[in-house]
């Protein structure tokens, strides 16, 4: 598989542009999948200068609900109007921030996207083609990361806790080996480990995206929740490429930990696992 970073916090080089995101290009043998769109149209931008045609893709991911993962979804639709895009049935509600100045920002989708013709709506385990799947549905075994504090959903019109129960992660499996991709991780990346393992009796080969130890409203996670992190990530045995909202200091302490079993992804990074 041929995995490029469209999209990220940070960039390679000046060459390509950067933003508080995610978007990455996934080549298999059979399929272009593309997972998450950023917060704009700069997955689009970074595309071309990497060699990648949006017009070409087959299956868009959505993660989550948030603006940081779904934002370039009308530019996608607009560049690309034959593939399917698949989001979890409950991305399109109402999904807010509250800011450390006690300001509260909108980082939901765009609702007006949701009656497309492209999109199908997932839940559960969901099966996209051979070897390709969506999971949500995680089991809270662990805490989930403190950084989700401050962000919030409207229910009945009231603002509570985000459950994210509208995060989803991918599956690949290819050539005998296992992709697991995660947008921020919201619901543990332990506890999403942990249920990746429950559906398909090991543990992934190789792991991509965000682990959401970083936040600006919920600031870092703990020393003592990545070291026992750390440990957990050790004992699966994968390889891990994180990004995004992992945050770049709490990279550092995973990375003391576990070495050249983690490596960060930056907006215009070519990967082939």
């Amino acid at each position: 598989m041929i995995i490029k970073t469209l999209t990220e916090n940070t960039s390679i080089s000046r060459d390509y542009g950067s933003e508080h995101g995610l978007s990455l290009y996934i080549e298999t043998k059979e399929h272009k999948i593309l997972f998450d769109v950023g917060a704009s149209n700069l997955f689009l931008q970074n595309a071309k200068k990497l060699g990648v045609n949006i017009d070409e893709i087959d299956y868009l991911i959505i993660s989550h609900g948030h603006y940081d993962h779904g934002g370039g979804l009308k530019t996608f639709l607009q560049e690309n109007t034959k593939a399917k895009v698949f989001l979890h049935h409950l991305a399109f509600e109402k999904h807010y921030a509250l800011r450390s100045n006690n300001k509260l920002d909108y980082i939901g989708l765009d609702e007006g996207l949701k009656q497309n013709k492209q999109i199908i709506l997932t839940s559960d385990i969901f099966t996209i083609s051979k070897g390709i799947q969506v999971f949500s549905n995680i089991v809270q075994k662990e805490p989930c990361p403190r950084s989700n504090r401050g962000l919030l959903a409207e229910e009945n019109g009231q603002m509570v806790d985000d459950t994210f129960n509208h995060e989803q992660n991918l599956i690949i499996e290819e050539g005998g080996e296992t992709l697991l991709v995660t947008g921020c991780a919201h619901n543990g990346i332990i506890n999403i480990l942990e249920h990746f393992h429950d559906l398909k009796g090991h543990m992934p080969d190789y792991v991509i995206g965000g682990f959401h130890l970083s936040s600006p409203s919920g600031g870092n996670e703990t020393f003592d929740n990545i070291d026992k992190i750390s440990k957990y990530l050790l004992y699966t045995k994968a390889k891990y490429y994180t990004c995004h909202c992992t945050g770049i200091e709490p990279y550092k302490q995973l990375k003391a930990m576990i070495g050249e079993n983690i490596d960060y992804l930056q907006a215009g990074s070519e990967l082939t696992i």
